[in-house]
């Protein structure tokens, strides 16, 4: 029995599917910029596969965009400044945990 994707491999994938179409590009044109082969990109993109971190760098950057490391601890300040705006745009964009403690 064939284990489930990851669904980090496959919201990767997602992503660089939706750049790929939205840049008017084949899987094998990404894959020759990325310098992997189609059916190696087509696994990276379903989410079928997992690959090395130069590769995913590459895949990225062929499709014009960047990948980034960032602390965990980060995370949920990164996705709230990814967030369209919302009708209070008074708020912050996020608040540290010491802030969240002290108005506790």
């Amino acid at each position: 029995m064939t284990p489930a994707p990851d669904p980090l491999l496959k919201d990767l994938g997602m992503h660089f599917r939706k750049a790929r179409i939205a840049a008017g590009l084949s899987q094998e044109q990404i894959a020759l910029r990325a310098n992997i082969s189609r059916p190696r990109y087509r696994d990276i993109e379903t989410g079928a596969a997992a690959a090395r971190a130069t590769t995913l760098v590459n895949v990225a950057r062929a499709l014009g965009m960047e990948m980034m490391l960032i602390p965990q601890a980060m995370v949920p300040a990164i996705q709230s400044m990814l967030q369209p705006a919302a009708d209070d745009d008074d708020r912050p964009a996020f608040t540290s945990d010491v802030e969240e403690e002290e108005g506790a």
